[in-house]
């Protein structure tokens, strides 16, 4: 071309592609065809003849899937080694091969498959025994709770006769009222140390109404006290004598005594305190 130019013609390019395959198979040798025989398939696999049979499995990798250390190549009967060449082998073009999977990784897999039943059947056991110590851990809450409310029904008892003695008038010691707030303590602090999990946190509930009625009881307990340690400071009786006091002809300030007819109703308050 005018000007120094070079035109490369179209015939160029197909004899610079064709001298770039001849230098490519003159360094890995001549492109041989392989048929492999892998179970029930047959494959027809093309690669240079100066390849090793490790380089050979992997292209066999990519037509089966079987994964070049789980391979097993077999030609004229006999297993070759990964570092051997094929021509090396006396693999030529159109030799068969027999490809069969590693015993080894067959093993793998079974073993693979026997841990993973084996995780799964432990894991059911961990799973059923902690189902089994949940209930267990429930029950024994529950029983706990019951044992708490048996022993507050007892009490109970306690403190009605100790209601009933004061309303009667009798005297307490002052022991009695202490001995049994302390014992309904006792219980409380019990409920407290149950520790449940899971679905026996329900027994919290009845928890509930055993503390409340602890708690009840020692109200009762601190009325009944006070009562018992100052019989006389009652309300209604205080108002009767009061009452009877302000009926005197000398009125509320006289210092004169009440009048005969009235130390009748005197005695008999006296005789009602006592």
């Amino acid at each position: 071309m005018p000007g120094g130019m070079l035109v490369r013609g179209d015939g160029d390019d197909n004899n610079l592609h064709h001298n770039r395959e001849t230098a490519a198979t003159s360094s890995a040798g001549p492109m041989i065809k392989i048929d492999v025989a892998y179970g029930s398939a047959q494959h027809q696999l093309f690669v240079p003849s100066h390849s090793t049979v490790g380089e050979l499995k992997k292209q066999i990798a990519e037509e089966t899937g079987l994964e070049p250390d789980k391979q097993r190549v077999l030609f004229r009967g006999k297993e070759k080694e990964d570092d051997v060449h094929l021509s090396s082998a006396g693999m030529k073009d159109k030799s068969k091969i027999l490809v069969l999977e590693n015993p080894t990784s067959k093993v793998k897999k079974v073993m693979a498959n026997i841990e993973e039943k084996v995780e799964e059947s432990i894991a059911r056991k961990e799973s059923k025994v902690e189902e089994i110590r949940e209930t267990e851990e429930m029950s024994k809450a529950f029983a706990a709770v019951a044992r708490v409310r048996k022993e507050v029904d007892k009490l109970a008892e306690r403190v009605a006769a100790i209601e009933v003695a004061v309303n009667s008038g009798t005297k307490i010691a002052a022991e009695e009222f202490d001995v049994s707030a302390e014992l309904l303590m006792r219980e409380l602090l019990k409920l407290d140390g149950i520790e449940a999990e899971g679905e026996a946190k329900l027994q919290r509930k009845a928890e509930v109404g055993v503390v409340r009625r602890v708690q009840g009881f020692h109200e009762t307990l601190d009325k009944l006290k006070a009562r018992n340690s100052n019989p006389f400071h009652d309300s209604n009786k205080a108002a009767s004598v009061t009452t009877k006091w302000e009926t005197f002809d000398s009125g509320m300030g006289s210092s004169t005594a009440p009048p005969p007819q009235s130390m009748s109703s005197s005695t008999k308050v006296t005789e009602e305190w006592e």
